[in-house]
């Protein structure tokens, strides 16, 4: 490993280490525009620039190789000088836009330009313009404030892989936008945001609303998708103002997709803010005292096999624990996490990504299976991208199902049950891509497991991860992709039927038949509502969507933004989320409006604060005694071999901007919808 000197100071860094690594390893601080630590190298702000000794200018330290003997100077008068020198150019087209500038209080520009700028200009013409691009619904754009450091082109190439951005012309006329007039078609375009290091890219939806010092910062977890981004929520007052990525480099490194960044605004429509009980067929408001005496008039004598819960796709896993503890008090086994219809549960290594999701950077083969992880998982897309990308195209990549571009090259191979069989047998060539390979990892969809035969997919698929030795020492490259936020923490929890129980479609069809008589719905809207009409309904949640319309009791809870929660994602992590707004109106937390309702009904659960809850939730698993890991689960035989139907695989997510009551709500993803779905109106009439 190479050592070089850093202003009197001695450092080694690793073989193929930048001079500004090593500056950076030496405690010094080192300006920059272009460079972004998972960016390729552009060197074309030369903001960073330092002397090293014997060369005959002052050097870019980003694009320099460190090396053995290294002299280097980052705070020298000539250095200083360049700094200045490079910071006066920056500035002579830009405008002075900083008192309406979105970017004003985060830009880096304006910090650096304080920091190593010079204290006047001697440019005196006029400065020059340029036009604004269109991007979409997304990103504003004000060009004239650009500096051409590349950081969105190479963003939208290397990392979203659709190559919208790129720079044209040359010298004083050069300008960076899109190549042809379109919007930026990526489910990560909001990142674009970030990474721009003055105010030439912002974003849209959030213009002139707010300044970043009036904004009070939350840490969360993002429940959009399965792969639990962690997030920072940025609030004011009673007011969510926007959400931010946290960098986590074993889940979402420092990306977060789009509707993760921008369904935010659903929160202030169609919200539920009081109790409502259904008089003479329509809702009334109600208090809270009515709206149990309700449930406990329906509930009361009833035998617990005419009860039935189902929890939704978004509610945390101090809710599911206090609906599942009511439940067993009443007797009642008919209880389902899996609004979607699937049976996956069982061993947990057949229902989490096993490799996890920083895993993918040691895998050099993978097959997917009923799964659009672009629309499914985008983060996780990106990451496969990453890998296709470190390995110069050598990960071979293999898809089972829809048609669908993932942003890298692959092989096509087929649309269902039958392509699968093929390479269990090893008569598709793709077998001898997964023989090869010497950590090869299968992804399974729920567009694979939320059908009937789902049991026989399930062996399958495990068959091929034994055959094709994807489970041996410590590699399991056995993978589940959910689409829910809280599947996998329910799983763990149990919220399962019971001996006896009903599963979600088993629920259903009860209903209908008016064998179930009361049926919970714990945050859960993507049902068939029209199987329900004969049946008590309670629907506890935070938005007004289907189910809201169904019930005969209505309990306001509290969004993801408005209360501490925990959520297990993908992988199997568990984390926490923490408030950063009170919930609006008279809603409440969501276990505890399960456990004021436990002591209503003359059951209450043992345990009056979230702390006594989560002991609870260690008592049902061991997931929950540990944040923040992932635990590694034990390899075991699972699903049940038998015929599989000839049905293509498909995706459950049709529309990647609406999946759920929030992003349902929100104006933005309607624009987004609109403006980058096929066929939008068709998406929105389903």
């Amino acid at each position: 490993m190479p050592k070089l000197t850093v202003d009197g100071i001695e450092v080694e860094v690793e073989a193929g280490a930048t001079v500004l690594q090593a500056c950076e390893e030496a405690g010094k601080e080192i300006p920059r525009f272009c460079y972004h630590e998972r960016l390729s190298i552009a060197g074309n702000c030369r903001m960073c620039l330092v002397e090293m000794e014997r060369a005959p200018k002052p050097v870019a330290s980003c694009a320099m190789p460190a090396a053995d003997g290294m002299v280097i100077k980052t705070d020298s008068d000539l250095v200083k000088k360049a700094r200045n020198g490079v910071m006066e150019f920056l500035l002579i087209n830009h405008p002075l836009d900083c008192p309406i500038c979105d970017q004003g209080g985060e830009c880096d520009l304006q910090d650096q330009a304080m920091a190593y700028g010079f204290d006047a200009s001697r440019y005196a013409e006029k400065k020059r313009a340029v036009k604004d691009k269109e991007l979409g619904p997304i990103v504003k754009t004000i060009m004239t404030r650009c500096i051409h450091c590349t950081r969105c082109v190479r963003f939208s190439e290397e990392v979203a892989g659709v190559g919208t951005m790129g720079a044209v012309y040359r010298g004083e006329d050069t300008e960076v936008g899109p190549y042809i007039e379109a919007s930026i078609n990526s489910e990560l375009s909001g990142n674009l945001v970030d990474l721009c290091p003055v105010g030439a890219l912002t974003s849209k939806p959030y213009a002139f609303t707010a300044r970043p010092w009036e904004l009070k910062k939350t840490d969360s977890i993002d429940v959009m998708d399965a792969v639990g981004s962690n997030i920072r929520i940025d609030s004011r007052s009673s007011e969510v103002m926007r959400v931010l990525p946290r960098t986590n480099d074993d889940v979402n490194e420092e990306w977060i997709s789009d509707k993760t960044r921008y369904a935010i605004d659903g929160l202030k429509r169609q919200r539920l803010d009081r109790p409502y009980v259904r008089v003479d067929g329509k809702l009334k408001a109600a208090t809270w005292d009515e709206a149990f005496a309700a449930i406990k008039a329906k509930v009361s004598g009833l035998d617990g096999k005419k009860i039935a819960a189902i929890a939704g796709d978004t509610v945390d896993c101090e809710s599911m624990t206090a609906l599942k503890d009511l439940m067993g008090t009443l007797g009642a086994p008919n209880l389902d996490c899996r609004q979607d219809g699937s049976k996956i549960g069982g061993p947990r290594a057949s229902y989490i990504f096993n490799t996890t999701i920083s895993g993918i950077d040691d895998a050099d083969a993978c097959l997917i299976v009923g799964a659009n992880i672009r629309a499914e998982a985008p983060i996780i897309n990106s990451r496969l991208r990453k890998r296709w990308r470190a390995t110069a195209g050598d990960f071979k990549v293999g898809i089972i199902g829809e048609s669908w571009d993932p942003t890298y090259k692959h092989d096509y191979l087929g649309a269902g049950a039958e392509t699968l069989s093929a390479v269990l047998d090893g008569k598709n060539d793709f077998a001898k891509v997964l023989k090869a390979a010497e950590k090869p990892m299968i992804i399974v969809g729920m567009g694979a497991l939320n059908r009937e035969d789902s049991d026989a997919v399930l062996a399958t698929v495990r068959a091929i991860a034994e055959k094709y030795g994807m489970v041996s020492g410590d590699w399991n490259g056995f993978n589940v992709l959910h689409t829910a936020a809280s599947r996998v923490g329910g799983l763990d929890l149990g919220f399962v039927p019971g001996e006896g129980g009903l599963a979600t479609n088993d629920i259903l069809d009860a209903a209908a038949k008016g064998d179930v008589e009361v049926v919970y719905l714990l945050g859960a809207d993507e049902i068939d509502m029209s199987k329900l009409e004969k049946a008590f309904v309670v629907y506890q949640g935070a938005m007004g969507d289907a189910g809201a319309q169904a019930a005969d009791v209505i309990l306001p809870g509290a969004a993801y933004t408005e209360k501490n929660g925990t959520y297990v994602n993908t992988e199997g992590r568990a984390q926490q989320g923490w408030r950063a707004v009170f919930p609006v109106g008279e809603a409440k937390e969501d276990w505890a409006i399960v456990r004021a309702l436990s002591g209503a009904l003359g059951q209450a659960l043992p345990y009056d604060n979230i702390d006594a809850v989560r002991s609870r939730m260690v008592e049902l698993s061991a997931t929950f005694a540990s944040l923040n890991a992932v635990t590694k689960a034990e390899w075991t035989d699972f699903g049940k071999a038998g015929d599989m139907k000839s049905d293509g695989f498909t995706s459950p997510v049709r529309n990647f901007y609406m999946t759920d009551p929030i992003s349902r709500a929100s104006v933005t993803m309607a624009k987004c919808t609109e403006a980058f779905v096929k066929d939008a109106a068709a998406e929105k009439v389903a």
